[in-house]
């Protein structure tokens, strides 16, 4: 039996058959769409088309009445056909196009030779045979041809047209069955994967069960042996029950007597509940009295810092180094304290020679003696801890919520450096105010924990070159770049201030602080001047923010610490460099020299109660703006050289101490929350 063919494939099978002609529009010139031409007008325009054609005896080319139009050319005489001239230019567009569009399609056949002038166009055949080309020059005569041959064309696209809608139809209807026969096959596919499935599922479950019932009977036989063996241990668990009765009975005793013991212990438990409580509230009393007093204690301690000035001056006189000649007797004292000489100085005695006032004789010059007044004096034989002894309270203010600012001022080579960072080396006892300031905190921060204080610190650590912010704890690629650290506030309507692009490295133990002044001291601007080899050309800041918080009371405290080291502060011609970088120098020295002034100004300005402050006239001052105001407690430390030679620079360092010790601030007031 022969499969049945579907019907798609039948359709697809008469499309290939019979497949529809390509509808071209016509572009030949529709009946009435233009004036016809009568034959002796057709003659006239030919005429001379004609005769150039005699004259040349060659084949003739006639341009058309568009540049656009198809060519018309003609073989050769040699080949033995002749050239049809082409259609005028008097004929329309659509015409010649048309014509050549027809010329183009047929199949190339035996030239016809022209025919004179006065011959007429041979006549198509009669009875349906195929008429002779016609000749060239006869236009009319192929345009009938064509015409007629049109209109076969256009009766044949027609019958092709109705054929090809009939296909259609046909092939629409298959399409439709197709469709519905896919849909169906869907379906039963999708039958038959279900009902695979299921009887996959079904052999499966049979295995399953299979197995399962192999293994339900070898658990049955070995259940059997379990009864047997359980059957056994019944009988020896019986007579373990009957023991155990016995021995209930006798623990039942037992637990009566332990049930009057627990309630003694009960009622102890109680009593020592009642002690407890008492203890707890005894030690909350304490614990309010031990918060009383540690305010007290800050209070009293802020009272005693004021006591002593909002403003102290410190004197220290660094030691005479190996290498320098030694002073002449006189030349620096230090009178005793007002208690006597179990008091520490608080005087300097200068000597200084004044040779302007030399006699002709050559006798020496009068001695002029300049006598200062300072908070404390320090002389050269202090070590670091006396000195840091004095300033420890201070540091303490700062823990409990007030700025502190710690200056070192004095010329280049006074020991201004070694005062607040200390000496190389890694020598505890030489150890300046920085590290033995953060370590105090550290301790005392410890200690108060027990009472419910946390604290955290955070420090930074930046330098003032040429009124240039620079940050110290700038590392890798960061280092040197000046401009983009700078001096902002912290938030909108905030009074705190920080340094764009600076670090702010938390910091919990001394290590830590080791080696953030390591890497300060490696980045710090220096230079080789008259007065020092290693001389510090810029103003050191190093700033630590202290937080502390009690959760159990609600309570915040917040403050700066600011330890300065300031820049050298001789006048120009002993500062100069040596070398070709003078002017390098110089330029420094009259910026060191700016904002030292700016900050004896804003000093005297603070102390004067003036409404302006010229805080923003150096970067040092704006810098240092939270910590020189009235809230502040300030303490400056003024290093003087011990060499004869320095007396001018020694003076002028004194003199500007006096007038900073001569200032007094309002009462400082604690940052509390």
């Amino acid at each position: 039996m022969e499969p049945q063919r579907s019907p798609l494939l039948e359709v697809k099978g008469n499309i290939e058959l019979k497949r529809p002609l390509v509808k071209v529009a016509s572009r030949l010139p529709l009946p009435g769409s233009r004036r016809k031409r009568g034959p002796d007008q057709m003659e006239d325009a030919l005429e001379p088309e004609k005769k150039r054609t005699r004259g040349l005896g060659t084949t003739t080319k006639i341009a058309t009445s568009r540049p656009r139009a198809p060519v018309l050319t003609t073989v050769p005489p040699t080949q033995g056909q002749t050239a049809a001239p082409k259609v005028p230019k008097k004929t329309g567009p659509r015409c010649s196009t048309a014509v050549a569009t027809v010329l183009k399609n047929q199949k190339p056949g035996p030239a016809v030779p022209a025919q004179k002038p006065g011959t007429a166009a041979a006549p198509p055949m009669v009875g349906g045979k195929k008429p002779g080309k016609r000749p060239a020059w006869d236009l009319k005569g192929q345009l009938c041809d064509l015409n007629a041959e049109l209109k076969c064309c256009r009766e044949r696209t027609q019958m092709l047209a109705q054929e090809n809608q009939q296909l259609r139809d046909q092939l629409r209807e298959a399409q439709q069955q197709a469709t519905a026969l896919g849909a169906e096959r869907r379906v039963l596919e999708e039958e038959l994967v279900r009902v695979r499935t299921q009887a996959e599922q079904g052999q499966q479950e049979l295995g399953n069960l299979s197995a399962r019932v192999l293994e339900l009977e070898e658990r049955l036989g070995t259940q059997e042996g379990l009864v047997q063996e359980l059957q056994k241990e019944q009988l020896g668990l019986q007579e373990e029950r009957r023991g155990l009765a016995a021995r209930l009975e006798e623990q039942e005793r037992r637990l009566q007597g332990s049930e009057a013991a627990l309630l003694g212990s009960q009622a102890e438990v109680a009593s020592l509940q009642q002690k407890t409580a008492a203890q707890e509230a005894l030690l909350a009393e304490r614990d309010e009295r031990l918060h009383g007093l540690e305010m007290e204690r800050r209070r009293l301690h802020n009272q005693l810092q004021e006591l002593k000035g909002n403003i102290r001056v410190f004197c220290r006189v660094r030691p005479v180094l190996p290498g320098e000649s030694t002073p002449p007797p006189g030349f620096l004292l230090f009178p005793p304290g007002p208690g006597g000489p179990s008091d520490p100085p608080t005087r300097l005695s200068l000597s200084r020679s004044d040779e302007r006032r030399g006699t002709l004789s050559g006798a020496p010059a009068p001695t002029t003696r300049h006598d200062f007044s300072f908070d404390r004096v320090f002389p050269p034989g202090s070590g670091q801890d006396e000195v840091f002894e004095e300033i420890s309270m201070l540091v303490q203010s700062a823990l409990d919520g007030y700025p502190v600012c710690i200056f070192a001022y004095g010329q280049t080579g006074s020991g201004k450096t070694f005062t607040m960072e200390g000496g190389p080396g890694g020598d505890t006892q030489m150890e300046g105010l920085i590290p033995r300031a953060l370590r105090h905190l550290f301790s005392v921060a410890q200690e108060l924990s027990g009472q419910g204080w946390t604290y955290s610190f955070v420090a930074s650590y930046v330098e003032i070159y040429n009124e240039t912010v620079r940050d110290l704890l700038a590392t890798g690629t960061r280092k040197g770049q000046a401009g983009e650290c700078e001096i902002r506030r912290a938030g909108p309507g905030s009074e705190e201030l920080t340094v764009t692009n600076a670090r702010y490295v938390p910091v919990s133990c001394e290590k830590e602080v080791e080696a953030l002044l390591h890497l300060a001291h490696q980045n710090r601007a220096v230079a080789r001047t008259a007065q020092n080899e290693r001389s510090s050309r810029s103003h050191s800041v190093f700033q630590l923010q202290i937080s502390g918080e009690h959760t159990g009371r609600g309570l915040q405290c917040g403050a700066p610490l600011s330890l300065v080291d300031l820049a050298g502060s001789e006048r120009l011609d002993p500062g100069l460099a040596l070398g070709p970088g003078e002017r390098e120098r110089l330029r420094e020295t009259q910026a060191i020299n700016s904002s030292l002034s700016t900050l004896g100004l804003v000093i005297m300005a603070l102390s004067n109660k003036e409404s302006h402050v010229p805080y923003r006239n150096s970067k040092l001052t704006y810098l240092l703006q939270n910590s020189l105001g009235g809230s502040a407690k300030m303490l400056m430390f003024v290093n003087i050289s011990p060499l004869e030679e320095n007396v001018s620079e020694s003076l002028n360092s004194l003199r500007f101490a006096s007038k900073v010790n001569q200032c007094v601030i309002g009462t400082a007031q604690a940052n509390r929350k």
